[in-house]
């Protein structure tokens, strides 16, 4: 019984709380003209006034920046360590607990690409370089390095002149 008092009470309160704060909507009056400002005629347009036009970002405004997180940075560490030993398969174990961290984060995919590719599984590494490039929207420099990414691992499997276009879109994605 004392349950139901006390949530009864919370909820009254809730609700006197909400209309307080978002209470029943005021009719304001429109703006009366002054007596000195001309008024327009009706029929006439009314005068536009003038639109501001916006400026666009320039690319050093617009370049996103991708981190690790600290568990991240850690990992990928310790993957490094791991295919400097020739341990692929526990490397790219590690690696998948970093993309457990953070999905989104093409740095990740990059290094999980090149893990593959050492590995001798190109098509695994070409599918990690598009992946970080999809991600990397915003910052030229990683979709760059993931473009030279797909091309090596196009390039291992003989697919030269698809290499080489994907070279060229990291040449263009490149800020430099």
């Amino acid at each position: 019984m004392m349950l139901r008092t006390l949530v009864v009470t919370c909820s009254a309160l809730f609700l006197v709380a909400c209309q307080s704060l978002y209470g029943p909507p005021v009719a304001r009056p429109s703006p009366q003209p002054q007596s000195g400002t001309p008024q327009p005629q009706p029929g006439t347009p009314e005068p536009q006034q003038p639109v501001p036009t916006p400026v666009p970002p320039t690319p050093q405004q617009t370049a996103k920046e991708f981190r690790l997180s600290a568990a991240s940075a850690a990992l990928v560490k310790q993957s490094r360590a791991q295919s400097v030993k020739g341990e692929y398969p526990a490397a790219i174990a590690t690696l998948e607990r970093a993309l457990r961290i953070e999905p989104d984060n093409p740095l990740v995919w990059l290094e999980l690409g090149q893990v593959n590719l050492a590995s001798r599984n190109a098509p695994q590494a070409e599918s990690m370089g598009r992946k970080a490039v999809a991600l990397a929207t915003g910052n030229p420099g990683v979709q760059s390095t993931a473009w030279r990414l797909v091309g090596d691992a196009l390039r291992s499997r003989g697919r030269d002149l698809d290499a080489t276009e994907a070279y060229q879109r990291a040449a263009m994605a490149s800020p430099r």
